[in-house]
């Protein structure tokens, strides 16, 4: 009878884990490009599975080369979630030539909070409009038009990734769609927290100018009331004419903006030499893709808390 026993627990040990196995081989291989994408991701697949994320800790978003295993991972992926190629073209003409997964771009999706770039160089300055080709920038200093792409800094636009991200990976893996529907809204209810800290946080600075390395915190501002009041590159990939340094640079000598923020990845030289010579107040770089945040699910938190406490702790410095 002991014999009897232990066989049948060996037998149902047995199923329990072929059963897990089976489950897990069902999860797909999932490609993420950069560090916020890679967290909301990760925090739907949970304990089920890790993303691969491209843009490991300090790489470029512009400036990008896949390593041979990296090309691997995209040609095995049974999911790409990326922004979009308006982001990372690279990654579009990579997924054209080695992956036959299917691609979830976030920024595409019709209920995504989406904002335009200022259109023909022009940026806000105190609260006019100027256009910066008036000033005379070269033509290879270009300006950013179209859709802006960073649409993660907005926190509404993350709460509704966190259910399409759900809802794909349920399309493909529906033996485990009750898991990715749950951990989508554990993860949704800390992204409202997280936007609860980040406006209170952020509210006794709404009404302070500062100035920033590039045109790309409009969804941030546009989220929490803060007042960008200019630009110092025309393009996250281009460095400023001398022309643009010298139109801002008499901007802000006669305006009210307090702080000047270079970039994570960028030269801070130009931001350095407006803030000497408009006794700007420099401030730590900022890191808008989160190429500076350890990846994981920690990180779009981390990368959003990141950028509050650098933009307040700045402009609330005497």
């Amino acid at each position: 009878m002991r014999y009897i026993i232990s066989s049948s627990l060996t037998t149902l040990t047995l199923l329990a884990t072929l059963a897990a196995g089976q489950a897990q081989a069902q999860v797909p291989a999932v490609v993420t490009d950069i560090p916020p994408v890679h967290a909301l991701v990760s925090q739907v697949m949970g304990e089920l599975g890790t993303p691969t994320l491209l843009l490991a800790k300090g790489a470029s978003e512009h400036d990008f080369q896949l390593r041979p295993s990296q090309a691997q991972s995209l040609a095995d992926a049974g999911l790409v979630v990326w922004i979009g190629p308006g982001l990372t073209p690279w990654l579009a003409r990579a997924l054209t030539g080695l992956s036959s997964a299917q691609e979830l771009a976030l920024l595409d999706a019709p209920q995504t909070r989406r904002r335009d770039f200022s259109p023909d160089g022009a940026h806000i300055h105190d609260g006019h409009i100027h256009d910066d080709h008036a000033h005379g920038d070269a033509p290879d200093d270009k300006d950013h038009t179209g859709t802006d792409p960073h649409a993660w800094l907005d926190p509404s636009n993350a709460r509704l990734w966190l259910g399409l991200i759900a809802d794909r990976l349920s399309q493909i893996d529906p033996e485990n769609a009750a898991t990715y529907a749950a951990n989508a809204a554990t993860a949704q209810a800390q992204v409202d927290a997280l936007d609860l800290r980040i406006a209170a946080q952020l509210a006794p600075v709404k009404d302070t100018p500062f100035v920033v390395y590039h045109d790309a915190y409009g969804y941030f501002a546009a989220r929490y009331g803060l007042s960008v009041s200019g630009s110092v590159a025309l393009g996250d990939a281009t460095a400023p004419g001398a022309a643009k340094l010298s139109a801002l640079q008499e901007t802000l000598a006669s305006g009210s903006t307090t702080c000047i923020f270079p970039e994570a990845q960028h030269d801070p030289a130009f931001v350095a030499q407006l803030a000497e010579s408009t006794n700007l107040r420099l401030g730590p770089p900022l890191d808008p893709v989160g190429s500076t945040v350890t990846p994981g699910p920690d990180a779009y938190a981390n990368l959003l808390e990141t950028l509050a406490s650098t933009i307040t702790d700045c402009l609330l410095s005497q």
